[in-house]
């Protein structure tokens, strides 16, 4: 682990320049990346994760693939499919296969492999499988996740959607704006935890990321870096 800037030679998320710029923060590696493992703050790690946290998992493969026989060719290569759009599924692995439409997937790798399983499946379909094709996302979009109890307000104030989870539950997925960004939304959990994973053009993604600290300043809320997200609490 480093303290300084990601290492050379290392593929760069688009957040990274950004990280990088914050005071002490610490880099490990993560597949072919580098990614924050601590970032330095006025409230403790563990404090923002459980109330008001924001990670950067875009150094975590992720994959699309859309088509009539994207469904069958997922299951065959054993992932278990949401039964209809806009909604996401947990694989055995921790990897998630989200529906967006009847026939457009995106696949998003574990952390606790690394995203092994979603990087292979990506480099299978180096071929082409007859009546579906892929949709690369790892340049293409970045991955945000928000962390905590007060996740829906900090929503509330940039997103028109109800992300609350009684009207959002586990599982579900909104394609809306945040903060006039396009965004898939993901309502998840990590653990007991709660959280919504941000996937949003990766342009776009030096825009957001402040954007969201600034609505979670007065929940006393920042940044996490993966060590947060390994933790016990996020198991």
């Amino acid at each position: 682990m480093t303290t300084q800037n990601a290492t050379t030679g290392l593929s760069r998320p688009p957040l990274n320049g950004l990280h990088a710029e914050r005071p002490r923060v610490e880099w490990k590696q993560l597949g072919d990346a580098e990614s924050p493992a601590r970032f330095s703050g006025p409230t403790d790690e563990g404090f923002r994760l459980d109330h008001c946290g924001l990670a950067d998992l875009s150094a975590l493969p992720r994959f699309g693939l859309r088509g009539a026989q994207a469904a069958a060719a997922l299951a065959e290569r054993g992932y278990r499919l949401p039964d209809e759009p806009n909604r996401c599924r947990i694989q055995d692995d921790g990897s998630r296969l989200a529906r967006l439409s009847s026939t457009e997937y995106l696949l998003l790798g574990s952390l606790a492999d690394a995203g092994q399983r979603v990087s292979m499946t990506a480099q299978d379909w180096a071929t082409l499988t007859p009546g579906c094709y892929p949709l690369p996302r790892q340049d293409s979009h970045a991955w945000l996740v928000l962390t905590g109890a007060s996740t829906a307000r900090v929503m509330a104030k940039l997103c028109g959607v109800d992300l609350d989870a009684p009207a959002f539950p586990a599982g579900h997925i909104a394609q809306t704006s945040v903060a006039r960004v396009d965004a898939i939304v993901i309502r998840d959990a990590l653990g007991e935890l709660p959280c919504l994973h941000l996937l949003v053009d990766s342009a776009s993604a030096a825009y957001l990321w402040p954007a969201l600290l600034d609505a979670m300043q007065e929940f006393d809320g920042g940044p996490l870096g993966l060590d947060a997200l390994l933790s016990p609490a996020a198991a």
